[in-house]
C-alpha cells in the first residue's frame, strides 16, 4: 500500500476500491458515470408520487425487473451503482411480504453514484413482463399499494 493511501485510511476516508460492493439499478433514465441518483423524482412504482426512496439490488435479475417495469418510453438500462450512505431492505420484497430478502433489494434516502453500466443483459420474455404488470395492476385495483408509499 502506498504511504499516501495509508494516511488517508487512518483518517477514515474511504474511496472506491476494486473490492467495494457494487449494486445494480434498473431504470429508463439515461445517466452517465459519476451521476448521482437521488430521491425526489416521481416513483416508477406504487402511486407514482414524489419518491421517498431510491432502490438498488445486488442481483442482476431484480435490476432487470426494475428497468422493464419502469415508466416511460426510454431505453431500459442497468447501471452499476455505489450507495453514498446507509441502505436498508426494501419492505416490498423482504420480510413484510416475503421471507428474507431473496432479490437482495434495498432502498435508501441517500444518493447512489453511477459507476458503470451493464450493456449486455437478457430481459424477461414479453409474456413474463406482461404477467408482472398485470399482477401489479391487480394489486392497485384491490387497493394494495407499495409499502414504500407509506
Amino acid at each position: 500500500m502506498k504511504e499516501e493511501n495509508k494516511s488517508e485510511n487512518k483518517m477514515g476516508v474511504q474511496g472506491s476500491t476494486p473490492f467495494a460492493q457494487t449494486y445494480f439499478h434498473g431504470t429508463k433514465a439515461e445517466l452517465k458515470i459519476g451521476d448521482l441518483i437521488k430521491v425526489g423524482f416521481n416513483s416508477n412504482y406504487g402511486q407514482r408520487q414524489n419518491a421517498k426512496y431510491i432502490f438498488l439490488s445486488a442481483t442482476l435479475d431484480a435490476a432487470i425487473w426494475g428497468a422493464e417495469l419502469a415508466f416511460g418510453e426510454g431505453q431500459e438500462r442497468i447501471y452499476l451503482v455505489e450507495p453514498t450512505g446507509q441502505i436498508e431492505n426494501d419492505p416490498d420484497l423482504t420480510d413484510k411480504k416475503f421471507p428474507g430478502n431473496p432479490t437482495m433489494s434495498y432502498r435508501s434516502t441517500e444518493p447512489f453514484r453511477v459507476v458503470g453500466e451493464v450493456t449486455v443483459w437478457q430481459g424477461h420474455t414479453i409474456e413474463q413482463v406482461k404477467a408482472m404488470k398485470d399482477g401489479i395492476a391487480k394489486l392497485l385495483e384491490q387497493g394494495i399499494h407499495s409499502l414504500n408509499d407509506e
